[in-house]
């Protein structure tokens, strides 16, 4: 097991913006040669199979994200030093998601050579998570054979999300006519976004998930106007949305455009809702061992994923983004046993 911590302990070494995560990608590959896993690449994203690879049977991925974001305001500690103390490793990415990134690695080469299992594996170590980018896992799921199941690796405690929220945004503008304020000249821009947001603020969506709950729409940045004495001729205001399993990313935007008068562009509507059943066998088994399992509001590349899929990994994702980022040792170990424990009995 110590391999894979030493291995973490090198990635954080190595910084890996997205879309810089070149140093990232040949430190993974290094490892599986090591390891004689050959291995398949495209850009910054890495994937092995299993050695026994039926296609027969259906194959599982396991996913996880070697890029990081930039270290937030505030660390005491060089974000590119692996520091232990304790039980403790410190470091950028340790926790999002290289802890995850390294548990299900070492879940995949204890079952590499295996040639009892009723289904296939597959890992992918991809690019560009942190940015929902289009040359990360996107790019490998067109090479790779159809993928029956997936779990992908985040920091939730080693709880289950069986499902994801999706993510739309959408750039609303609310068009006016300028005039001069002192007298009463134009329309307010501004005055109908105003009025387009209280409507937003105050809408519901039908249908609520037992797991995601609500469609969840919040209004986060606005624009307008160019000097305090014109009336400002258009407003800009964006809004997040996100959307559970009952409506597509495509069908949201359709329902906002036609409640508010403002002109409304989806920045993408690629992004959507994701997870599994309850009667699926992966919850089956998590919910026959007692783990938690719930819904999660965040976004990671499931959502690009067509194909029933969960979030599940070590580390907390409070300790996402944040300064002196780490993760528990401890939590990589327990990890990676709770990853092979549920596998082991697995059958899709």
């Amino acid at each position: 097991m110590e391999k894979y911590i030493e291995l973490l302990k090198t990635l954080i070494s190595t910084p890996s913006y997205s879309k810089e995560e070149a140093n990232a990608a040949a430190v993974m590959r290094a490892f599986l040669e090591k390891e004689n896993v050959p291995f398949l690449t495209k850009e910054n994203n890495t994937w092995a199979y299993s050695k026994s690879f039926e296609s027969g049977k259906p194959t599982i991925m396991l996913n996880s994200h070697i890029d990081t974001v930039r270290p937030a305001q505030g660390y005491t500690k060089d974000p590119f030093s692996p520091i232990t103390e304790g039980d403790k490793l410190y470091g950028l990415g340790s926790n999002d998601a290289g802890g995850p990134l390294v548990s299900l690695l070492a879940t995949f080469i204890h079952f590499y050579e295996r040639d009892d299992l009723p289904y296939n594996l597959v890992f992918v170590a991809s690019a560009e998570e942190e940015i929902s980018g289009r040359r990360g896992l996107e790019i490998v799921l067109s090479e790779i054979k159809p993928i029956a199941f997936a779990i992908v690796g985040e920091p939730t405690k080693m709880d289950l999300a069986m499902a994801e929220k999706g993510l739309l945004v959408l750039d609303c503008y609310a068009h006016g006519k300028s005039g001069h304020a002192a007298r009463e000249e134009g329309e307010n821009a501004l005055y109908k976004a105003i009025q387009d947001i209280e409507k937003l603020r105050n809408f519901e969506f039908d249908q609520v998930s037992k797991v995601l709950g609500k469609v969840k729409i919040s209004v986060t940045q606005i624009e307008a106007g160019t000097q305090h004495n014109v009336v400002p001729d258009i407003c800009h205001f964006v809004a997040d949305v996100r959307t559970n399993e009952f409506y597509t990313n495509k069908e949201a935007a359709r329902i906002i455009d036609e409640l508010i008068e403002s002109e409304v562009k989806p920045r993408s509507v690629r992004l959507n809702s994701s997870g599994i059943s309850e009667e699926h066998p992966f919850a089956q088994l998590v919910k026959k061992r007692g783990i938690t399992v719930y819904g999660s509001p965040t976004t990671s590349d499931q959502a690009i994923m067509s194909f029933p899929s969960v979030k599940m990994g070590p580390g907390d994702s409070a300790r996402s983004h944040t300064a002196d980022e780490f993760i528990y040792i401890s939590e990589i170990y327990a990890g990676i046993e709770r990853y092979i424990d549920i596998l082991e009995e697995l059958k899709l």
